[in-house]
């Protein structure tokens, strides 16, 4: 009975492995296409598939990855009217990926990318005059450039707007102000924004202090994958302030920031084990923790050692 059966499901099993390989192949072939049309529409002179051609070429996406080639494509579109393209070229150009590194350049490009009504080149420049990176530090430029950045919907801008304002740097400090930008950034979908906001909320700058309000934006901004968000929450569950104590979620929280090179988050994470706080003790561990949070550059890490 057995040996009548077997032949049938083996058959059977074949057959299957025999459509998923075309149902692959075909999807493989479909892919090749799209890129070569990709390619070919460039060649033709169409600076949009420039661009998502060259996106494909740095992510490596159904696409040898190929940074050089990335940048050229980048260049190719940007000179062709794409001004988001431009964007993407001045990156590469800040990092030195690709091409060599140029500051001057990037800034060129985020500026003309701006010009050209790509948002979040306007913020990035901001950036670059906020952080004096080889074009000479100027807040009031780069409040300016973010705050066209952030009427323009790039809300990074209204983030990054809102911390000169909390900081009182190249504007007038005003927390309400800040308060107001970190909630349009907030529910822009920034997740930084949230975490910004959450952090007016717990010590009551520009809003009432509310520090179950400051948890739940914690939480959206981590749930957005900005580690700062994640960071400040775990520092909640740790001590118990807005949320039940709980060290089990805090450790959790603390290691999805380290692992995302949060050097502080290490080394809190690693001072719970050191002390064996809600967790058990492990010196081998937190001593890693405590080194990988000095190598990120957290000074009071490096004297745990």
């Amino acid at each position: 009975m057995s040996a009548t059966t077997s032949r049938p499901r083996g058959a059977l099993v074949g057959r299957l492995l025999f459509v998923m390989v075309a149902l692959a192949m075909s999807a493989c072939g479909a892919e090749w296409q799209e890129a070569k049309s990709l390619r070919m529409s460039c060649e033709e002179g169409d600076a949009s598939a420039c661009n998502e051609l060259g996106q494909r070429v740095l992510r490596g996406e159904r696409v040898l990855q190929d940074q050089p080639r990335a940048a050229s494509l980048f260049e190719q579109a940007c000179e062709g009217g794409m001004a988001g393209a431009c964007v993407s070229l001045a990156l590469l150009y800040e990092d030195g990926t690709g091409v060599t590194q140029d500051l001057e350049q990037a800034a060129d490009l985020h500026r003309q990318a701006c010009e050209g009504n790509a948002m979040e080149g306007c913020v990035h420049l901001g950036v670059l005059y906020q952080d004096s990176a080889g074009i000479g530090q100027d807040f009031a430029l780069a409040a300016g450039l973010f705050q066209q950045g952030c009427e323009g919907g790039a809300m990074e801008g209204c983030t990054n707007l809102g911390v000169l304002h909390q900081d009182g740097t190249g504007v007038t400090q005003d927390f309400t102000r800040s308060v107001d930008l970190f909630r349009q950034a907030c529910d822009g979908g920034e997740a930084l924004g949230c975490s910004h906001l959450g952090a007016q909320y717990a010590v009551g700058a520009g809003v009432t202090h509310d520090v179950v309000r400051a948890s739940e934006l914690y939480e959206r901004a981590c749930d957005g994958e900005a580690m700062v968000g994640c960071f400040n929450l775990a520092n909640l569950y740790a001590t118990g302030a807005g949320v039940t104590q709980d060290f089990d979620r805090a450790a959790e929280l603390y290691r999805e920031a380290c692992d995302a090179r949060h050097a502080e988050a290490c080394f809190r994470l690693g001072d719970l084990y050191a002390t064996g706080t809600g967790l058990d003790r492990d010196l081998s561990r937190a001593y890693r923790l405590f080194r990988r949070a000095c190598r990120l550059g957290y000074e009071d890490a490096c004297r745990k050692e």
